[in-house]
């Protein structure tokens, strides 16, 4: 078994802003893991926010090197467990080994990811695209570049519910709105029946994770479900939700990928949340990771290889929301020749 690192700074089509980030590039690493015959990919992007660089991500994966390549598992899980002692403190290292060892594994079974999971994917939901902050008439004018079932409208702002205003007036699309901590428990419960009436669906992470109280209070009054991000990182966290939350949104990187998704996934459906899976700006490795989870999610956000231009990976694509599944086993990922 080898493992190798490729890394790449993605050229966004247009500056990403949230509440508490801004950036046109967007550095990312992608994992190899060859056992000689096949390869698997898997990605995660750096993150300022949760203070994860290309240097620190490699430098935990070389921690563990010595016992990738010994290869001495018979399966992605037995590979996670093996790497989590040396990769607790850095989930988005363990994130791209795991799609690496789930996309390996699946391809030496000759079959798809989600076949090798026993799912179906007859009935999966469509991805929304994400708006980023901007002035209104540059989010108007972002949305009108690409004609979509789905839109998530970055919010926290002080034009908040201008902003879902005038996008509104532009189409007839679901909207969804994440305010990444940006708000207040006052003003999610005051702004949710307006929202509501403009085609919202759901409210994504409101207030600051550290704010418990707020979230009571939101979850009990709140005109619009709320979904759960930065207050649910890792699995411990989705019991802490339940009761704050309507539903949660797992982000591989943050889990530490798709091993720990699924188990996520199990004990969200258990407590009867609703589950969906989110993305940090991936190509289309990371992005075809997510696609295999979708028969088991209500909602999801997979548009990062749409937010790139130089995207040095092929995998899913789309149609119009739909997510158009690789012909190639395991996630169908792979780098271009170019970049390989």
């Amino acid at each position: 078994m080898r493992l190798t690192y490729h890394t790449f700074d993605l050229q966004l089509k247009h500056t990403f802003t949230i509440a508490h980030d801004s950036r046109d590039v967007q550095q990312t690493l992608i994992v190899e893991l060859n056992d000689g015959s096949h390869s698997g990919f898997g990605e995660a992007t750096s993150n300022p926010y949760y203070g994860i660089t290309i240097d620190n991500m490699i430098g935990a994966l070389e921690t563990v090197k010595k016992v990738v390549e010994q290869g001495d598992y018979r399966s992605a899980e037995e590979l996670w467990k093996l790497a989590h002692p040396f990769l607790e403190s850095n989930s988005f290292a363990q994130c791209a080994l795991d799609e690496a060892a789930q996309d390996l594994f699946a391809k030496k079974k000759g079959q798809k990811l989600y076949e090798s999971w026993g799912l179906s994917p007859d009935h999966i939901p469509m991805t929304n695209f994400t708006i980023g902050i901007d002035t209104v008439e540059k989010m108007v004018a972002k949305m009108k570049e690409l004609p979509w079932p789905i839109y998530k409208i970055k919010l926290g702002t002080d034009e908040d519910l201008r902003i879902v205003q005038e996008l509104r007036r532009n189409t007839d699309a679901v909207f969804r709105v994440d305010a990444n901590c940006g708000w207040t428990a006052e003003k999610t419960i005051e702004l949710a029946p307006q929202l509501a009436a403009l085609g919202v669906e759901f409210i994504e992470q409101p207030l600051p994770a550290a704010d418990i109280e707020g979230m009571k209070k939101v979850f009990a009054a709140s005109a619009l479900p709320v979904i759960a991000d930065e207050s649910c990182i890792i699995e411990e966290d989705v019991e802490k939700c339940h009761g704050l939350f309507h539903g949660i949104n797992i982000k591989l990187t943050k889990c530490g990928g798709p091993t720990a998704a699924l188990r996520m996934i199990d004990k969200a459906k258990a407590l009867g949340m609703k589950t969906m899976v989110g993305c940090m700006t991936e190509t289309s490795v990371g992005i075809s990771a997510i696609a295999h989870l979708l028969p088991l999610l209500d909602y999801v956000d997979m548009d990062g290889s749409l937010l790139i231009r130089n995207d040095p990976a092929t995998g899913v694509t789309f149609d119009y929301g739909r997510v158009i599944y690789s012909q190639e086993n395991g996630t169908g990922a792979a780098l271009k020749p170019e970049y390989s």
